[in-house]
């Protein structure tokens, strides 16, 4: 089984800084990507930053300049800094990774269970 934590959600005020951090346990035999998510009521998930093995990155336009993700191989985790934080940063952020279970088996993504942000005005 995998599982995948998240922590570092909360309240903030909007200019302010927040880091999320995930951290993927269980039989895992490689990762490829991890990643964030969210996901506000009403609304499909949106992709916010994802990294790759190899530290390729990728950021909604949204986040850019101002949330910075980045990985500790050697941990299995995922950070999201998040600054100048908005109010329409608000929802769920989801950790995702795609990873194999088995050197034979496709790599599949799991989700954490989701923290939530929110950010006042």
């Amino acid at each position: 089984q995998v599982q995948l934590v998240e922590s570092g959600g909360g309240l903030v005020q909007a200019g302010g800084s927040l880091t999320l951090s995930c951290v993927a346990s269980g039989s895992i035999f490689s990762i490829n990507e991890m990643g964030w998510y969210r996901q506000a009521p009403g609304k499909q998930r949106e992709l916010v930053a994802v990294i790759t093995t190899g530290g390729i990155l990728n950021y909604v336009e949204s986040v850019m300049g101002r949330f910075t993700i980045s990985r500790d191989n050697a941990k299995n985790m995922v950070y999201l800094q998040m600054n100048s934080l908005k109010p329409e940063d608000t929802p769920v952020y989801y950790c995702n990774t795609r990873l194999k279970i088995k050197y034979y088996t496709a790599p599949r993504d799991y989700w954490g269970q989701g923290t939530q942000v929110t950010v006042s005005s």
